[in-house]
């Protein structure tokens, strides 16, 4: 029975929803005459901006108001001024009845079910608003109107009894809260560790501001921290979500780049603070106000608005946001020979340096990562014989597309060191296809190292030393590995060096340098493929 599934349910038996005759909607802070809004850009003026949102009507609403209040054991939890029964009390600030909470079941498709009260302790003669539970959904914390004044709230602490049905036991009104002040629209953060909520207190910079402030070990509050100026502004902001990764917090505002009235935006939180706020665009947000965002996957959620064409004051929209698929693609290439650079590790890092993915450059050289609208990025390099890239990236196109962006990289100079009783110049690996003897274009940019030393020591005469692994036959190997070794004599002197400087020697599989026998991991293997550059006395 669905009065099981809905655990904190009103004794349903004697519930009556009526739709009153009232045609006037719930405030909550609200003004809605149309001709107050504040209409700062058309919406026109500011697009999808990075989103693609599709909005359904619930299922739900009715001509009262309906806020959506985020969700407890699949279900969502709903504000409303729905007049119950014929005793209704009256809010005379609103001319309607007080405000209750209800739940919803949600159906495969996101709509909702006939709304029922949600719990007979919870809701009370006084407004209720909106609510959110911690992690493990065995407390609430909660907001309700003062008796003196039902435009201001004050939030409160319960915890639900063990094996109870809908039980809250130890209400508490919270430390943090001030005469004078209200404290409304909490939301637990997915980890249970901070509560944020906007608030009217005096240090406001506007308004209603947000603020967040930490959730200590016994359920208490830490002093509310005002999120700052990238957030607040001297208009209203309200109604703060987060991501269900936590990376992105939600919040709406009359402020910032706005079309009108409340709009919804997004800002990364940083570790150190948050970025400037996005507006989330034209296809969520509309000259009306748009609250109570509350995503129930990564990409749909539900919204409340007031827009036209709707039953009532707020009602509640399932919104879809359709992924904006955009990637940044290119080719690692040498920046003097604008050759192509296979085996290149690229790693693509958010703007904090937090690794996002990974790939391994192939014979083509290039490199694909899907990013997401607005983000900025840094894309690194490492590549033996390379010095380290380093290149910022931002998305700044809201739909779906395709950024270009070659990496060009800038060589490492060789070393003359010893190296095992032989004085060599060192530098990374040549390279040869597989079973052949001609050297691969990427190496050619090594060669061309060894090139500049010999003519900068023009008295210095060289052997070629060329090994290979153990796959194979033996004389195979060895005959391979002379080919090998003389093909890189003749890319040298072809490009200037005297022959007599040179010498080349194959040694095949004799003089491995991870001696592995017949048990060589793939590594083993590619340490023992090497081309070593000996200065001769």
């Amino acid at each position: 029975m669905r009065t099981k599934v809905c655990l904190l349910v009103f004794l349903i038996s004697n519930i009556v929803l009526s739709q009153g005759t009232s045609n006037l909607i719930a405030s909550n802070h609200f003004s809605y005459n149309n001709s107050n809004l504040s209409l700062h850009k058309s919406s026109k003026s500011i697009d999808a901006n990075g989103f693609e949102f599709e909005l359904l009507d619930a299922g739900i609403n009715t001509k009262f108001s309906e806020i959506g209040s985020g969700f407890f054991r699949n279900k969502l939890i709903m504000v409303s001024s729905k007049k119950i029964g014929g005793l209704a009390k009256i809010d005379p600030n609103t001319n309607e009845a007080y405000k209750d909470l209800f739940c919803l079941d949600i159906s495969k498709n996101g709509r909702l079910s006939l709304p029922l009260l949600f719990s007979r302790i919870l809701n009370t003669n006084d407004s209720e608003d909106q609510l959110t539970f911690s992690p493990d959904q065995k407390t609430v914390y909660y907001t309700r109107s003062s008796k003196e004044n039902s435009l201001e709230y004050k939030l409160y602490k319960a915890v639900l009894e063990e094996d109870s049905h809908g039980n809250w036991i130890n209400e508490e009104l919270l430390s943090i809260n001030k005469e004078n002040v209200s404290i409304e629209n909490p939301y637990m953060s997915p980890k249970g560790d901070k509560i944020y909520f906007s608030s009217n207190m005096p240090e406001s910079i506007g308004g209603y501001d947000i603020y967040v402030s930490n959730i200590n070990e016994d359920g208490t509050l830490s002093s509310p921290e005002n999120l700052g100026r990238t957030i607040n502004t001297v208009k209203d902001e309200k109604y703060p979500s987060l991501s269900i990764d936590s990376k992105y917090l939600y919040f709406s505002s009359k402020g910032h780049n706005n079309i009108g009235g409340f709009d919804l935006f997004t800002s990364k939180i940083l570790r150190n603070g948050y970025r400037a706020p996005r507006n989330m665009g034209n296809t969520i947000n509309s000259e009306y106000d748009e609250i109570a965002y509350f995503l129930a996957a990564e990409n749909k959620g539900y919204v409340s608005s007031n827009r036209p064409n709707g039953k009532g004051g707020f009602d509640i929209y399932t919104a879809t946001n359709e992924e904006i698929i955009q990637t940044i693609e290119g080719k690692v290439l040498d920046l003097e020979t604008q050759i192509k650079l296979p085996n290149t590790l690229v790693i693509l890092k958010d703007e904090e340096g937090n690794e996002v993915a990974r790939q391994l450059t192939k014979e083509d050289a290039a490199y694909s990562f899907k990013v997401t609208p607005f983000e900025l990025y840094s894309i690194t390099t490492q590549k033996d014989g390379f010095k380290n890239g380093d290149f910022k990236f931002e998305a700044t196109r809201g739909y779906n597309t395709s950024y270009n962006k070659d990496l060009e990289l800038l060589t490492t100079k060789p070393v003359i060191a010893e190296v095992e009783d032989e004085l060599r110049i060192v530098l990374e690996n040549i390279y040869f296809d597989f079973n052949k003897w001609n050297v691969k274009e990427e190496s050619t940019i090594s060669l061309n190292k060894i090139i500049k030393v010999l003519k900068e020591h023009p008295e210095m005469k060289l052997v070629i030393n060329a090994h290979t692994d153990n796959k194979g036959r033996a004389s195979y190997n060895l005959g391979l590995s002379k080919k090998r070794a003389a093909s890189a004599v003749k890319y040298l002197v072809k490009n200037g060096i005297s022959k007599d400087r040179l010498q080349s020697k194959g040694y095949g599989e004799s003089k491995p340098k991870i001696d592995c026998k017949k048990k060589c991991s793939e590594n083993d293997l590619q340490v023992n493929r090497r081309v070593e550059f000996v200065i001769l006395d």
